[in-house]
């Protein structure tokens, strides 16, 4: 990834499509966020790799709200695990929560998924998907 300008204590923000998962709840959800954050932790190693990175400040996440992850756990996670690297240590994890939004087949409206559920309030129709609501995307990061 080619950066602009001289890279000598200038912060860069890097906007990245790099990680996007479906992740699934269940039991074991400490281990669960703590495996996500390996993974993002090594995908933010590669692309600091990639691009000479000495430090990387800080991390924006998207995470929908039905993505199954547990935001303060997987805060609690970054914390105990970005500051066992070098390049991560001490950085700021800024999670941007998506809201839910389910579309109905039969009546063409859209609607909040964690208000409402499957079931239409507008015409009571289980025809129903979700539109958005599962991402998990890091969508920037500040370095230099």
């Amino acid at each position: 990834m080619e950066m602009p300008g001289d890279k000598q204590g200038e912060v860069y923000a890097l906007s990245l499509g790099i990680f996007s998962a479906k992740v699934k709840g269940g039991q074991g959800r400490n281990m669960h966020e703590l495996g996500v954050v390996f993974r993002i932790i090594d995908d933010l190693t590669e692309v600091g790799k990639e691009n000479k990175l000495e430090k990387i400040h800080s991390v924006t996440l998207q995470l929908g709200e039905v993505s199954g992850v547990v935001p303060s756990l997987l805060t609690d996670a970054w914390k105990w695990a970005a500051n066992r690297t070098e390049l991560m240590k001490d950085s700021e994890l800024i999670i941007e929560t998506l809201p839910a939004v389910t579309f109905c087949e039969d009546c063409k409206s859209e609607y909040e998924t964690v208000t409402y559920g499957k079931i239409c309030p507008n015409c009571g129709s289980e025809h129903t998907y979700l539109l958005k609501g599962n991402e998990f995307m890091i969508k920037e990061i500040a370095a230099t």
